[in-house]
């Protein structure tokens, strides 16, 4: 396919955008709700479950740079892309919907097994689909947007189902096991319609026979094109910076549901209206992160936003841990949460989606090295780290409630206060170190606006003069 030159059309961008919904659905049951489900509902052991996510997100971390690597060699009248995205969400769907059907606890083995099917099938839409960001364009801040539109309809996704989960499915309370199933089928509709609705309205643009690969696939091959590619210095910044924000993004979603039960004790009222307040904060990080990469790059900005993001979210748990704190459950505490968490989301969102978009600029960098564009490689790479992070992430929660103390089926104010407060602190330690460990690392990252613009004008002479330097490896 050919690159759109300048703007991308808005209707381009939102149905592109479109697509990321099953990835947040999956995301928001995953980290926000089937910890709770399996534990406290169905009263599997905490462990147990954070051991088998975390299991199958490594599993299925190992899988996608082989479905990223099949994804850039793809050869159909469909281009690279769109088969996967037609194959894929229908038996997704399927499947995500039986990990919601189950009346009671299942063996390990069981719910490991179907959590390595729904991720497999969740990496065969996502990575190819998000592959697509730097063939539509090679604009420095095009790529930002087209990510700002996937951000904005991942958490659109998860948030709606968060939403009719809190206020209709669950409206009765977290800790019963009836719209659970519920959640399950909307959220396999949602993942359904939203992949094909995606690919269809992208398909007149992304159709097409690509340029064959240089290369004849085979295994040694394929092993030693991705080692090449996951070799580049600024690809493994992101890499190092991506895990330690997707551990601690993976502790806090798993987490969560835990805090706002019994730490904070949200009521019923609540727990609905706080979907909203994470969903207009992602709205606001859509509109301004432009403003804020026009003066400081993708770079600073992810740096920048990461620590203010940490710094709003943990404020409350260590004024809590002083003394300092409104009583737990009140009106103004709750609110005054609300403002904290949204301030936090809109900055932690702006750092992840800065993030993102730099590895769209890694494809360029790469490929004046190898002579080879590899999207769907780099993209499943960083789809490696994040499932093998966000893995580490809930295995560490699973710790964490044990190191509590914190017992299956708990009912929330019959919890010890020295059970909830050594996992406040607890938890809001292990965030602050994580923010400051991701901002010490993505300083390093050596792509610049004025450098991606410059290694686009050297390749774009090295197309028309195949000989030219840096075009092969």
């Amino acid at each position: 396919m050919t690159p759109i030159a300048g703007k991308v059309p808005t209707r381009l961008a939102f149905f592109h955008g479109l697509g990321s919904i099953a990835y947040g659905v999956k995301d928001n049951g995953f980290l926000t709700f089937l910890m709770i489900f399996y534990n406290q509902v169905l009263g599997m052991d905490a462990r147990l479950v954070s051991l088998a996510l975390m299991l199958a997100l490594v599993v299925d971390g190992f899988v996608d740079p082989v479905i990223g690597y099949l994804s850039d060699r793809t050869y159909s009248r469909w281009g690279r892309r769109l088969p996967w995205l037609y194959l894929a969400p229908i038996p997704l769907g399927f499947v995500w919907y039986q990990l919601w059907a189950v009346t009671q606890a299942p063996g390990f083995w069981e719910l490991f097994g179907l959590a390595v099917v729904i991720r497999v099938l969740v990496s065969a839409c996502e990575v190819p689909s998000v592959a697509l960001v730097p063939e539509l364009t090679h604009d420095y801040d095009e790529r930002t947007r087209l990510m700002r539109y996937r951000f904005l309809f991942g958490w659109a996704g998860g948030l709606l189902v968060m939403m009719l989960a809190y206020n209709v499915f669950m409206a009765d309370g977290l800790l019963k096991a009836d719209g659970y199933r519920v959640y399950g089928l909307t959220g396999a509709l949602l993942i359904t319609v939203g992949v094909l609705v995606s690919a269809f309205a992208q398909h007149k643009v992304a159709s097409g026979y690509p340029p064959r690969a240089r290369s004849k696939f085979n295994l040694l091959t394929a092993f030693a094109e991705l080692r090449e590619s996951f070799s580049h210095r600024a690809f493994l910044i992101l890499l190092a910076g991506g895990a330690l924000a997707y551990t601690s993004q993976g502790i806090t979603f798993t987490i969560s549901n835990y805090l706002y039960l019994y730490i904070w004790r949200f009521s019923a009222d609540a727990l609905k209206f706080y979907p909203w307040v994470l969903f207009f904060s992602v709205v606001v990080c859509f509109l301004i992160l432009p403003l804020l990469h026009a003066r400081w790059g993708k770079r600073d900005t992810a740096m920048a936003t990461a620590v203010i993001g940490a710094a709003f979210w943990v404020a409350p748990f260590l004024l809590r841990a002083g003394g300092l704190w409104f009583a737990e459950g009140t009106a103004v505490s709750t609110w005054s949460l609300f403002a904290l968490f949204f301030l936090s989301n809109v900055f932690s969102v702006s750092a992840m989606i800065s993030a993102s978009s730099m590895v769209a600029d890694v494809v360029e960098a790469s490929e004046e090295q190898t002579g080879r564009r590899s999207e769907g490689a780099f993209f499943a790479g960083n789809f490696f780290m994040q499932k093998c992070a966000t893995g580490m992430g809930i295995f560490v929660t699973g710790l964490m409630l044990s190191f509590a103390g914190l017992p299956e089926k708990a009912q929330p104010g019959e919890v010890p206060m020295a059970v909830i407060d050594t996992l406040s602190l607890t938890y809001a330690l292990t965030v602050s170190a994580f923010a400051v460990g991701i901002a010490l690392v993505i300083r390093k990252f050596p792509i610049t606006r004025a450098d991606h613009e410059a290694r686009l004008e050297k390749l774009g002479a090295a197309r028309t003069n195949p000989d030219a330097e840096g075009m092969h490896p």
